[in-house]
């Protein structure tokens, strides 16, 4: 595992709620594609559903970090793109599945006019950190 500090609130920084401003990580740098809601086999999970949607997105993210050899305890940064902020909060109970609160890595949310196929309604790419 990667030594990992997190400073959730700068000073002069307001506090953040659901991510960490900042995260220091030394160790190996893991970068994972953007994840859509697509099972092993290629098909759409959860289509219109966005709870369902976001633990696919979790599982495959969840796969791909394991493949590298990481876990979600590596995490430093995750990106959401969204095509309505309306369903962050299903996206971070997803998210709540595998991170706990106390280990929030750093995130940003984007919306956007949508994703590259109409029936995907979020992607969520991310950054681990794992021992050199």
């Amino acid at each position: 595992m990667s030594e990992l500090t997190r400073i959730p609130a700068p000073d002069g920084v307001f506090p953040a709620a659901a991510y960490t401003h900042v995260v220091l990580a030394t160790g190996r740098l893991v970068a994972i594609s953007g994840q859509l809601a697509l099972d092993e086999d290629g098909g759409l999970v959860g289509e219109g559903a966005p709870a369902a949607q976001a633990r696919q997105v979790f599982e495959n993210l969840r796969r791909c970090l394991a493949a590298a050899g990481a876990g979600f305890e590596d995490v430093v940064k995750l990106t959401y793109f969204v095509t309505d902020m309306a369903d962050m909060p299903d996206i971070r109970a997803a998210r709540a599945a595998h991170i706990p609160d106390d280990r929030l890595p750093a995130a940003s949310a984007v919306q956007v006019a949508a994703l590259v196929r109409p029936e995907f309604l979020l992607e969520v790419e991310a950054l681990a950190v794992v021992a050199g």
